[in-house]
C-alpha cells in the first residue's frame, strides 16, 4: 500500500531532523549555527528595519500647506498655497546623518556578533571540558573501586585491619559522589550552550573536540595590528566621531534661512475683480539668534570624541597585551601539566599501589598517592579550560577571529 504524499514529507522530515541530530558539530559548525540561529542576534538585526525606516525619513520633502479663507469684507474668499524649500543642503545633511546611524547600527549588530562568538566558543569548550571532567571522574571511581578490591582481598587473607577496608570503603563513597556531580554538571554546561544555539535546554548537542587543541596566536604584532582593525571599543568611538561629524555638518546647514514661497488667489471682490492672484516670498533673517550654540556644542564634543578615540587606542593596544601574555602564561601551565606534572603524579600513584600490595606502605599512603592523582587530572583539565577561555578573551578585545 503506498503512503500519502504528505505522509512521505513527514517521514523525510523527521528522518532529516534526526540526521542533524546525530551529526557530530566540531567548533566552526557551531559557531556557524549560532551566527544564524541565536535568539539575541536574531531580534538585533531587526534594528536595521529601524534604521532603514530612519533614512527613509530624512529622504522626506517638506509637505505644503493649503489654506482657504472667507471674510465678509472684500474680496470675500482666498486660496493660499504655501511651500517652504530648505536651502544650504539641509536634507542632504539629514541622509548623510541618517546613513551613519544606519552604519552605527551595522556595527552594533557586529559587536554583538562577536561577542555571541566568544561566548558561544567558551560554552562549547565547557561541554568537552565537563564532559572530560565526567571522564576523569568515572577513571576516579575506577581507580578507587579497585583499591577497595585490594584491600578486601588483603583483609580476607587477614594482612590488614577492618579499618582499612572503611577507609577503602569511605573513599569510594567520595569518588562516586564527584562522579555523580561531574555528571550533573555536564548537564549544566549542555543546557547553556544549547540556549547559545537556540536548541531546546535539556536536548545535548553532539559536540566533538578535545579540550588539549590548543589555538595558536602567531604575536602580539599581529593580534595588535588586527586590534587597530577591529577593537569594539575603538570602531565604536570611530563611528561616534563620524556621526558627530554629520551632526556638525547638520547644524551649519540649520543657520541658512529656507525659503518660504507662498501663491494664491483672492475671489469674489465685487465690483473690482472675480480672481485676483498674489503671491509672497519669505526668508528668516537670523538678528537675534542663528545656530551658534548647536555648532559649538556639535564642534565641542567633536573633539572631545577625537581626544577619546587617540586614548582608546591606548588602552586598546595595552588590553591585547594583558590578554595576550595572560593566554600565553595558562598555555604555558597546561603545557608543563601534560608534559611532566600528570605523568609524574600517575608514576606515584602506581607506584604507591604497588608498595600498598606488596605490604611496604599503609593504606592511606595510597589513598593520599590517588587523590593527588584526580586533583593533579582536574587541575590539568581546568588549566586546558583556562587557555580556551583565555584564548576566547583575546579574539574579543581583538574584535577579530584569530583562527
Amino acid at each position: 500500500m503506498l503512503l500519502p504524499v504528505r505522509w512521505l514529507v513527514l517521514v523525510v522530515f523527521i528522518s532529516a531532523a534526526v540526521q542533524s541530530q546525530s551529526t557530530p558539530l566540531d567548533l566552526r559548525s557551531v559557531l556557524v549555527a549560532a551566527e544564524a540561529d541565536n535568539l539575541e542576534l536574531r531580534a538585533a538585526r531587526q534594528q536595521r528595519a529601524m534604521a532603514l525606516a530612519g533614512l527613509q525619513t530624512a529622504r522626506q520633502f517638506l509637505n505644503p500647506s493649503i489654506s482657504f479663507g472667507a471674510a465678509r469684507d472684500t474680496p470675500h474668499e482666498s486660496v493660499l498655497w504655501d511651500q517652504i524649500f530648505e536651502l544650504g543642503g539641509k536634507r542632504g545633511k539629514r541622509i548623510a546623518l541618517a546613513r551613519e546611524e544606519q552604519a552605527a547600527t551595522e556595527l552594533d549588530i557586529s559587536v554583538l556578533s562577536r561577542q555571541i562568538r566568544q561566548r558561544t566558543r567558551q560554552a562549547f569548550y565547557t561541554v568537552i571540558a565537563s564532559r572530560e571532567q565526567t571522564a576523569q571522574a568515572k577513571a576516579a571511581l575506577d581507580l578507587a573501586t579497585r583499591i577497595r578490591d585490594i584491600v578486601q582481598q588483603r583483609f580476607d587473607a587477614g594482612d590488614v585491619a577492618q579499618i582499612e577496608v572503611i577507609q577503602a570503603d569511605v573513599e569510594l563513597a567520595r569518588t562516586t559522589t564527584d562522579y555523580e556531580t561531574a555528571a550533573q554538571t555536564e548537564k549544566i554546561a549542555d543546557a547553556q550552550l544549547a540556549a547559545l544555539l537556540n536548541l531546546p535546554v535539556t536536548e545535548a548537542a553532539n559536540v566533538q573536540g578535545r579540550l588539549s587543541d590548543l589555538p595558536k596566536v602567531e604575536s602580539l604584532q599581529v593580534a595588535n595590528d588586527a586590534a587597530m582593525r577591529s577593537n569594539t571599543d575603538l570602531q565604536r568611538a570611530t563611528e561616534e566621531v563620524q556621526l558627530e561629524q554629520r551632526r556638525l555638518e547638520l547644524a551649519k546647514a540649520q543657520r541658512v534661512p529656507n525659503l518660504d514661497i507662498q501663491a494664491g488667489a483672492d475671489l469674489n471682490s465685487p465690483h473690482e475683480f472675480s480672481v485676483g492672484p498674489r503671491g509672497q516670498i519669505a526668508v528668516s533673517v537670523p538678528l537675534f539668534y542663528h545656530g551658534q550654540g548647536e555648532v559649538a556644542q556639535s564642534t565641542t564634543r567633536l573633539e572631545f570624541l577625537r581626544l577619546s578615540l587617540q586614548a582608546l587606542r591606548t588602552n586598546a593596544a595595552a588590553d591585547v597585551a594583558a590578554a595576550y601574555f595572560d593566554y600565553l602564561a595558562k598555555a604555558h601551565q597546561a603545557e608543563q601539566y601534560e608534559q611532566k606534572i600528570v605523568p609524574q603524579s600517575v608514576k606515584l600513584q602506581e607506584m604507591a599501589e604497588d608498595s600498598y600490595r606488596s605490604g611496604k606502605s599503609n593504606l592511606l599512603t595510597l589513598i593520599d598517592a590517588q587523590r593527588k592523582l584526580n586533583e593533579t587530572r582536574k587541575t590539568y583539565l581546568d588549566s586546558l579550560l583556562a587557555v580556551q577561555s583565555s584564548f576566547a578573551t583575546l579574539e574579543e578585545v581583538v574584535g577579530a577571529p584569530l583562527d
